[in-house]
């Protein structure tokens, strides 16, 4: 007997119920709910940490745009370490859940990061934002990659990992929109305190979320099957060669890097263009619902289409829709606020594509592995979790950089300076030319992934 991917299934003990091929529902939306607590981390920081540097703090938009960045360089590097030491977790214990256990502290350090001790300003603010920004990213690895690799441990086959990815997609929708709306709403004033405020009340939710996740990982595990790594210990380096020399691994890697580049970039800029842009702040608590509400919607349609045409199909329509959506945001306020929402909602019902068939492609490529004789999960998706990160610092780091060439002038809390013409020539640009170029750059990576090709329907 074999399992859907085509492998031997996982032993079991005498007695115990043979693994099943379909999640429960109840199963799937306790995981699931870990994605919520993602997805306040995953907004927050992006949508406004670039502008609380520069707008409260005084920190230079050079400056602020390093803070974003190098925090993400490290984040980078201990991804692919953390999926071996999750692997490792696994061969030992059958679970990955020590390491999902400290990812749970994350809700001190997001409090800590928007707690800037009255007084520190500039360079003094950005160190102190900097550090704490570092300590967040590495306790959201150490849930992420082995929340992230639960639907490759499961032993299900080619549209039950896209149903598991889809219900985790709805669950990060609501984090990503209840986040989205609501910390620029608590901010709205500019306060560092309204800022500490924020990140106090979003914490708490994280840590609720985490901890029923925890429960989901169990029951899914326990009812699906366990897909152990094999038996063989390897060491990072070694990980990310296997996961690299995979052809198609690579080329969707290198596509979504240059996709969450492009969101979050989008996510940083967003603050940005509805102020200077349509002069009104609380515009961006709107757009963002704008963005993400009809997510929820799309995620269940996104998987219509994954059973008609496939995920590489859907990944490159959702990417042409994002390329075309952000060069007409170039027509700024011509546009208006109703037709700007509208092709925000087209963003945003792209997005929620975007994240569904890539994420789930992952799985895919770990059954594709484990059929040729190497199965390493953790190392796949720890390495899928690095360039994720390097896409949301890399993001925003574009985003500043555009705004230092334009020469882009940041304040301090209370205090508003007007922006010279080419600050806002660069602050447009920056929002819809530059991201559809790199979306184009996306979309071309994503050619080159064949697997799908050869994937049961």
């Amino acid at each position: 007997m074999t399992t859907a991917q085509g492998g031997p299934p996982a032993p079991h003990p005498a007695g115990a119920p043979v693994p099943s091929s379909r999640a429960r529902l109840g199963d799937l939306m306790t995981y699931s709910a870990g994605s919520i607590g993602m997805g306040v981390w995953s907004t927050v920081p992006g949508l406004l940490l670039l502008y609380f540097l520069t707008h409260t703090l005084g920190v230079t938009s050079f400056l602020a745009g390093l803070v974003m960045l190098l925090p993400k360089v490290i984040d980078a590097l201990v991804h692919p370490l953390l999926g071996t030491l999750s692997d490792r977790e696994a061969r030992r214990s059958g679970h990955r859940l020590r390491m999902l256990r400290w990812g749970l502290l994350l809700a001190c350090a997001m409090v800590a990061m928007f707690s800037v001790p009255a007084g520190l300003t500039g360079p003094g603010a950005a160190l102190w934002v900097g550090c704490w920004f570092v300590v967040g990213n590495t306790l959201f690895a150490c849930f992420q990659v082995p929340y992230l690799t639960t639907p490759s441990d499961l032993r299900v086959g080619y549209h039950e990992r896209t149903r598991v990815f889809m219900f985790r997609m709805l669950f990060l929708t609501v984090g990503l929109l209840g986040a989205g709306v609501a910390a620029p709403a608590l901010v709205a004033s500019g306060a560092r305190a309204d800022y500490s405020t924020m990140a106090l009340l979003l914490a708490g939710a994280m840590v609720i979320s985490g901890l029923v996740s925890l429960a989901g990982v169990r029951k899914l595990t326990s009812r699906c099957g366990f897909r152990r790594p094999d038996g063989r210990a390897h060491s990072t380096l070694d990980d990310i060669k296997v996961a690299w020399r995979d052809r198609n691994f690579r080329a969707l890697v290198l596509s979504y890097l240059f996709t969450g580049t492009t969101t979050h970039l989008f996510l940083a800029a967003l603050p940005f263009y509805t102020l200077y842009v349509f002069g009104n702040s609380g515009l961006t608590a709107v757009f963002m619902g704008g963005f993400l509400a009809p997510a929820i919607l799309a995620g269940p349609a996104w998987m219509m289409v994954s059973r008609r045409i496939g995920k590489q199909r859907g990944l490159l329509i959702c990417q042409g829709i994002f390329i075309a959506g952000s060069m007409a945001l170039l027509l700024g306020g011509m546009l208006g606020v109703a037709a700007t929402i509208a092709v925000v909602v087209a963003l945003g019902i792209a997005f929620a594509g975007l994240q569904l068939f890539a994420f789930s492609m992952v799985p895919d490529a770990v059954a594709a592995a484990e059929a040729k004789g190497s199965a390493r999960a953790g190392a796949y998706t720890g390495v899928w979790t690095a360039t994720e990160a390097t896409g949301t610092a890399i993001g925003p780091y574009v985003y500043s950089a555009a705004l230092a060439v334009g020469g882009f002038v940041s304040t301090t809390e209370g205090q508003a300076v007007a922006q010279t013409d080419s600050a806002l020539t660069a602050l447009l640009v920056g929002f819809t030319v530059i991201p559809a170029a790199l979306m184009t750059v996306a979309l071309s990576f994503q050619l080159r992934y064949a697997l799908d090709r050869t994937a049961g329907r």
